[in-house]
């Protein structure tokens, strides 16, 4: 089937099997491998990505409902010489271990700040429950995510 699709802010045009994950599509076809593969079946969070402004896990999403999507990846969200907020913070707050995890935590976590207007440690657990850390790296995770919640929207901004 074709697929058009833009991630991160590039538009793409592609012919692939229907039962293709968005994933996939990312990694394979696109070439972005921060998006990572960890369960296959949408309980570890590590596919996290942005699907048209709201999170989505990108192991559970097939070719077919990605069509004329806008899709945001962890490489779309900052560089290395200029950090998303929220990928500052993580590393500031020393929030990842293996890092495994890492790009998929980012990406809830900003959609989390974005629409909590009260955050505090417990609606930062609640909000990432999706995401696991194999690493147990959780608190400082959470440090990292009310720390970023605390820099202006303005700054927050995609």
């Amino acid at each position: 089937m074709k697929v058009s699709l833009t991630v991160n802010g590039d538009r793409h045009e592609l012919d692939v099997p229907e039962n293709t994950l968005l994933v996939e599509i990312i990694r394979e076809r696109l070439g972005l491998t921060g998006t990572h593969i960890g369960c296959d079946t949408s309980q570890c969070g590590a596919c996290t990505v942005h699907m048209n402004g709201r999170t989505v896990k990108s192991c559970s999403l097939l070719a077919g409902q990605i069509d004329g999507a806008e899709i945001t990846t962890i490489e779309g969200i900052g560089t290395p010489e200029d950090l998303h907020p929220m990928q500052a913070a993580f590393r500031e707050c020393h929030a990842l271990q293996c890092g495994f995890c890492t790009p998929g935590m980012i990406m809830r976590a900003i959609e989390l700040v974005e629409q909590t207007p009260e955050l505090d440690n417990k609606a930062v657990r609640e909000g990432l429950e999706g995401n696991i850390c194999r690493c147990t790296g959780y608190h400082n995770i959470v440090e990292a995510v009310l720390h970023a919640a605390r820099v202006p929207q303005s700054a927050r901004a995609e």
